[in-house]
């Protein structure tokens, strides 16, 4: 896989890219960056694995629906989330074309992703980097879906057996909406950033 190719594609269609080999490099990477800022995270395993959160936390003011704090509820973090100066989230796809597909329950993610910030961080790994846009969406659909379902505990035909889209009906279904970015929104600065490890699903 050609970092430096896809980093061009990326680059011609309006983003920043980072290229890192580590995740540490990464979370170093946008530590340094983001001083004094009111930053939402998106629901993500990749920034979990990259230990942003802890980075970020003694020098911002961080709204994540995975870290609670006391006193605050889901919903009041998720609508902080919503207005903060910078956003940061995965994806669930990656073209190498440079399309960026992500799917989502609540749609928190994907609108806070595709509007309000003043800046937006995307980061992922190697792993969910697809060779062209219909490889990337069936990734998305039929490996980062079913996973997160899995991992969320849900009762959907996907999250049993984590193999594949189902396209079911079930209440808890997880795959409510999709988004695609085909380049650069004019809404924000965007930094893509590539691991060169596998992270998140």
């Amino acid at each position: 896989m050609n970092f430096e190719t896809i980093k061009s594609n990326l680059e011609q269609l309006g983003y920043k890219v980072l290229c890192c080999k580590t995740a540490k490099e990464a979370a170093d990477a946008i530590d340094r960056q983001t001083d004094g800022k009111t930053v939402g995270i998106g629901g993500s395993v990749t920034i979990e694995q990259i230990g942003l959160y802890e980075k970020l936390c003694t020098h911002n003011k961080i709204f994540w629906q995975q870290r609670i704090p006391e006193g605050k509820t889901a919903e009041e973090v998720l609508k902080d989330a919503q207005t903060a100066d910078v956003y940061i989230s995965s994806v669930n796809a990656l073209a190498e074309s440079g399309e960026i597909i992500n799917i989502d329950g609540r749609s928190n993610r994907v609108s806070s992703i595709l509007f309000g910030h003043k800046k937006v961080y995307l980061v992922l790994g190697k792993n969910k980097i697809a060779k062209d846009y219909d490889s990337a969406l069936w990734r998305a659909r039929n490996i980062a879906a079913p996973l997160n379902a899995k991992r969320l505990n849900k009762n959907t035909p996907c999250a049993k057996s984590a193999d594949r889209c189902y396209n079911c009906k079930s209440p808890e279904r997880i795959c409510r909406s999709l988004s695609v970015l085909w380049t650069k929104p004019t809404s924000a600065e965007f930094e893509i950033v590539l691991i060169d490890e596998d992270l998140g699903y």
